[in-house]
C-alpha cells in the first residue's frame, strides 16, 4: 500500500531564525550580500568579507583547510543560487543592499552601474497590482512601459557598468589580437575573456589559458569589477591583462 503524506508535514512552517546558521556570514554575522563559496570546502561568505580576510589568511574561516598556499583568492566564487535563495528567504534584504550600493554611488557623485538600476527596477512592488488574490487588467500605459523593459532588458549588459581593458599576449607560443583594446560590461568574468581569446586564435579550448593581472594569475569567476577594485591600482587607467598559455602547457 502507498504511503499517504501527513497534510501537517507539508503545511509545516519553518522560522527564520531556525535557518539563519545556513543564510549568514560567519565572518560579519549578517546575512549573505554578494555570496562567494570557497570551491575546496563549499564553505560561503559575503564576497567582501571573504576578500579582506583572504589578504592575510590561506584557509577557509570555517574549516581551516588550506585553500591555496600561495594564490587562495583563485579558488572561490560567486555563489548566485545561494544569493538569490538569501534574498528571497529574508524580507527586505535586497531592497536593502541595492539602495546601499545607490547611495554608496551618489554620495561619491558617481553614476549607478546599469546593473544596480535594473535591480532597483525589479523590485519596484505595485500595491494595487492584486486585489483579493486576482490580478488586475494591465492598462495601455503599464503595458508600454514593461514592452520598454523588455527591450531594455535585451541591450545585452550595454547599460552594466562598463569596464576598458587591453588583452596583451606574453607568450611567444601565442599570437596576439589584432584588436587588443575592448569594453565590456563590469559583470564578464575571466571566463568570459577565456573563451573570447579562444575564439579570436582558434584554440582548442579555452582551459589552455592563463589570463594575469600584476602577473597574478585570476580565477576564472572573478568578474572583472571584482579584478579592477581588488587587483588593479591604476584606477584611471584601462585594466591591463595578459594571456598566455597554461603553465602545465608551456
Amino acid at each position: 500500500m502507498a504511503a499517504t503524506a501527513n497534510p501537517e508535514m507539508l503545511t509545516r512552517k519553518i522560522k527564520l531564525w531556525d535557518i539563519n546558521a545556513h543564510i549568514t556570514c560567519r565572518l560579519c554575522e549578517g546575512y549573505l550580500i554578494d555570496a562567494t563559496t570557497v570551491t575546496e570546502c563549499l564553505h560561503t561568505f559575503c564576497r567582501s568579507c571573504l576578500v579582506k580576510y583572504l589578504e592575510e589568511n590561506n584557509t577557509c574561516p570555517t574549516c581551516r583547510i588550506v585553500i591555496h598556499q600561495s594564490h587562495p583568492l583563485q579558488y572561490i566564487g560567486h555563489d548566485r543560487t545561494m544569493q538569490d535563495i538569501v534574498y528571497k528567504l529574508v524580507p527586505g534584504l535586497q531592497e536593502a543592499e541595492m539602495k546601499k550600493q545607490r547611495d554608496f554611488y551618489q554620495k561619491l557623485g558617481m553614476e549607478v552601474p546599469g546593473d544596480i538600476k535594473g535591480e532597483l527596477c525589479n523590485m519596484k512592488i505595485h500595491p494595487d497590482s492584486q486585489r483579493n488574490g486576482e490580478l488586475k487588467s494591465e492598462d495601455p500605459a503599464s503595458k508600454e512601459a514593461g514592452e520598454e523593459k523588455a527591450e531594455e532588458d535585451n541591450d545585452y549588459h550595454r547599460s552594466d557598468e562598463q569596464v576598458s581593458i587591453c588583452l596583451e599576449c606574453n607568450s611567444s607560443k601565442l599570437r596576439g589580437l589584432k584588436r587588443k583594446w575592448i569594453r565590456c560590461s563590469a559583470q564578464a568574468t575571466v571566463l568570459h575573456l577565456k573563451k573570447f581569446i579562444a575564439k579570436k586564435l582558434n584554440l582548442t579550448s579555452f582551459n589552455e589559458l592563463d589570463i594575469l593581472c600584476n602577473e597574478e594569475i585570476l580565477g576564472k569567476d572573478h568578474t572583472l569589477k571584482f579584478v579592477v577594485v581588488t587587483r588593479w591600482r591604476f584606477k584611471k587607467s584601462p585594466l591591463l591583462l595578459h594571456y598566455r598559455p597554461k603553465m602545465d602547457l608551456l
